[in-house]
């Protein structure tokens, strides 16, 4: 198995963990306050390792300007997301959140097809369609 493959299972199982942790978590608090805990704890962890295992402040003097803006455009859109995904979770169940929340594949497909000139394949097609059919049946009413 590719190493990213591996990578992105092990990123798929602590996904799915954190929204049930989360939603434990929040019963006590706001859903602002509780994304304030989880970030500063991810925002310590991400900077530890990128600084003990990388060599990330040459990187970050190295990168064009361009890169950072993007980049930082990443983290506004990932804000949002975050935002509005713990005020989702709060109020309602997790399962259909985070169903609902997952089929922003479909965009990240689409866009990464328009924009990164990435390949459209019937598998990837069948994919997208059966995750954003299984979000409606989600949201159907």
């Amino acid at each position: 198995m590719e190493k990213w493959i591996v990578y992105a299972l092990i990123s798929m199982f602590f996904a799915g963990l954190t929204s049930v942790v989360a939603k434990f978590g929040m019963k006590d608090m706001s859903s602002d306050s509780a994304l304030v805990v989880r970030t500063a704890v991810v925002f310590a962890f991400v900077t530890v390792n990128a600084f003990l295992f990388k060599n990330a402040f040459t990187e970050i003097r190295k990168a064009a300007p361009r890169d950072l803006w993007l980049l930082a455009f990443s983290g506004l859109c990932t804000t949002v997301s975050w935002v509005f995904y713990y005020r989702a979770m709060k109020e309602g169940p997790v399962s259909y959140v985070a169903s609902i929340d997952k089929a922003s594949i479909v965009v990240t497909l689409v866009l990464s097809f328009l924009i990164l000139r990435e390949p459209v394949t019937t598998k990837v097609l069948i994919g997208a369609a059966l995750i954003f059919a299984g979000m409606l049946v989600l949201v159907w009413k």
